[in-house]
């Protein structure tokens, strides 16, 4: 396994955050144990979230402290027991000292419990913020790797195409259209091995249930060379065409017919 690609792959964050399944978990588990990458990686991003949450930490107004302690006295002061003078007045003192004693201890709890929640309040709402923000960025990570890809396949035609172009092997046939519209699109014929490959210039995008398909003309008959696939955006390989004195393309229905419909012909060159 590649440990470097698994740790940019996202996987890591959403370990962190709890976003990852049952399966992801038990394996990122049984991993870092055995990558020392790995286990640096996950302490790196979680005290980096940490420090990140505190940083952003909103402390209590400065008056809560004394405003708790004003009720807390204020309670004590109006549930105190009058003390007369009784037969068990020593006991009675004490009682009643034990009873506040444990009022302050439980008025304490109460504060930190306050303290506490407002604390985890505080936590959990930087934690989905933290969490959907990282979403978003994961979401435009992916979108990037996604673009990357179809330029890098992109390009990769366009220098196809361009060592097509100067291979002296290869008949390049420029197509225009009959009706002197801007329609054109280049067939690039190979010689030798007779292999035959189409590069849309410029032709409108065909309508639902329709399709571009390239015919090759031998001894004036028309030889089906291929239909145009949609995901071809640059250089599109066609069928391998022995013989032909000229190319043209036609719109016909999707997957191809096996006779060009001449009413529908876009464009056409000879060689």
């Amino acid at each position: 396994m590649d440990i470097k690609a698994y740790i940019q792959s996202g996987i890591i964050e959403s370990y962190v955050l709890g976003l990852t399944s049952a399966e992801e978990t038990a394996e990122i588990e049984k991993l870092r144990a055995q990558h020392m990458e790995l286990e640096e990686a996950i302490n790196e991003f979680s005290l980096a979230f940490e420090k990140k949450a505190f940083e952003n930490a909103i402390p209590p107004p400065p008056d809560l402290k004394a405003k708790i302690i004003a009720a807390i006295q204020k309670e004590d002061n109006g549930m105190a027991t009058p003390i007369t003078s009784q037969p068990d007045e020593e006991s009675s003192v004490v009682h009643i000292n034990h009873i506040r004693k444990w009022r302050t201890i439980a008025a304490a709890c109460v504060v930190l419990l306050i303290i506490s929640a407002g604390l985890n309040y505080y936590l959990y709402s930087q934690y989905s913020n933290n969490k959907e923000a990282y979403q978003a960025l994961l979401s435009e990570r992916q979108t990037l790797q996604v673009n990357n890809e179809i330029y890098q396949t992109q390009l990769k035609e366009w220098q196809s195409a361009a060592a097509m172009m100067a291979d002296t092997t290869m008949a390049m046939v420029k197509m225009r259209s009959p009706k002197g519209k801007d329609d054109a699109a280049t067939v690039f014929w190979n010689t030798q091995n007779k292999d035959v490959y189409v590069m849309v210039n410029k032709l409108p995008e065909p309508k639902h249930g329709k399709q571009y398909q390239l015919w090759a003309m031998v001894d004036g008959h028309p030889v089906d060379a291929g239909v145009l696939s949609p995901s071809c955006s640059s250089v599109c390989k066609m069928r391998n065409i022995p013989k032909a004195d000229a190319f043209a393309i036609t719109l016909e229905k999707e997957g191809g017919s096996a006779t060009p419909n001449l009413k529908a012909l876009f464009v056409i060159g000879n060689i």
